[in-house]
């Protein structure tokens, strides 16, 4: 399947800028930070998540992402999970656009938190797939046409296989993006550059790393942005990074990426996320040290490792 110009007909310089520019044409791009959900006695700590939006506006982060894996969204409730988009949009007040996590494995659960996301002011959907009832690709396609077709503002598919069991191929992304003018990109964490070099080949479909580690790679090859887990503590270095690969300026680019590679694999890998990231966060004072089960504290000798993979980096 084909879902924009042939190959064939991209291969001169202009063709291959008017591509790119047409990626670049989201208003979602850059360091787009996928923001923590700080908990204190059980409950959303709302004056700290108040804190983290303006500690993001302030070093320059390009998008703030609510409610995505990092915030925890499985042990969120609905009503909760519509409470901090709404939020993060009242304390952002337009500073910073707001790409708010209303996925579901429900469509109708999606869609009527999507629906609450957009009444609530958020700037666009993150959309997981569908994760646990491994959903054929016609059903992940009818999944995210149903919401596409009955909330019209952007929205971002959300490929992570790893945690949802299904892989939302090739095909199927493009047929969306052919059908629904309004997906507008995709958080590509499947792991594969073949997949993510065979996609942007294929489609104008705007690509974001949905792994810190892989974000200059991907940026390499066409994509324009990360949903950052590392940005919550390092948001400046992020930022830098992205905005220097935007440029073209791949020697700075590089840079920052040999820099932040260990610390971003650490808290992706030493327990799973977002286990690490609060931890480091807390060990900052940034928030309470405070996760919902089945998440908990992370074990000692973890604890260790990423106390000194702090250190090493110089936080």
């Amino acid at each position: 399947m084909r879902c924009s110009a042939p190959l064939w007909g991209r291969f001169s310089a202009g063709a291959a800028q008017r591509h790119q520019k047409e990626r670049r044409s989201t208003v979602f791009k850059g360091s787009m930070v996928a923001l923590v959900t700080p908990f204190r006695d059980g409950e959303v700590d709302w004056k700290t998540l108040d804190a983290l939006v303006d500690l993001h506006v302030e070093a320059g982060t390009d998008v703030l992402v609510p409610c995505g894996t990092t915030g925890e969204s499985p042990t969120l409730t609905h009503a909760e999970n519509d409470a901090v988009v709404a939020a993060v949009v009242k304390r952002a007040k337009g500073r910073i656009p707001v790409l708010a996590g209303t996925g579901s494995n429900s469509t109708a659960e999606a869609l009527a938190m999507t629906r609450n996301a957009r009444k609530n002011g958020a700037d666009g959907s993150l959309l997981v797939v569908p994760y646990y009832n491994k959903p054929t690709q016609e059903g992940l396609y009818q999944h995210f046409k149903t919401i596409a077709d009955a909330v019209d503002f952007p929205h971002v598919l959300y490929n992570i296989p790893g945690r949802c069991g299904v892989e939302m191929s090739v095909d199927t992304i493009c047929r969306l993006r052919q059908d629904c003018p309004n997906i507008v990109g995709v958080k590509h964490a499947t792991g594969s550059m073949d997949g993510a070099s065979e996609l942007m080949g294929r489609s104008d479909i705007a690509v974001y790393s949905g792994d810190d580690s892989m974000t200059l790679p991907l940026m390499s090859i066409g994509a324009i942005g990360v949903i950052s887990v590392l940005a919550n503590i390092v948001p400046k270095d992020v930022k830098a990074m992205t905005d220097a690969a935007l440029k073209g300026d791949w020697a700075t680019a590089r840079t920052w990426h040999h820099k932040m590679f260990k610390l971003a694999k650490g808290l992706l890998s030493i327990e799973v996320n977002p286990i690490p990231i609060k931890t480091a966060m807390a060990m900052r004072g940034m928030l309470a040290e405070e996760f919902r089960l089945p998440l908990c504290k992370m074990a000692p000798a973890n604890r260790e490792k990423l106390e000194a993979a702090l250190k090493e980096y110089g936080i």
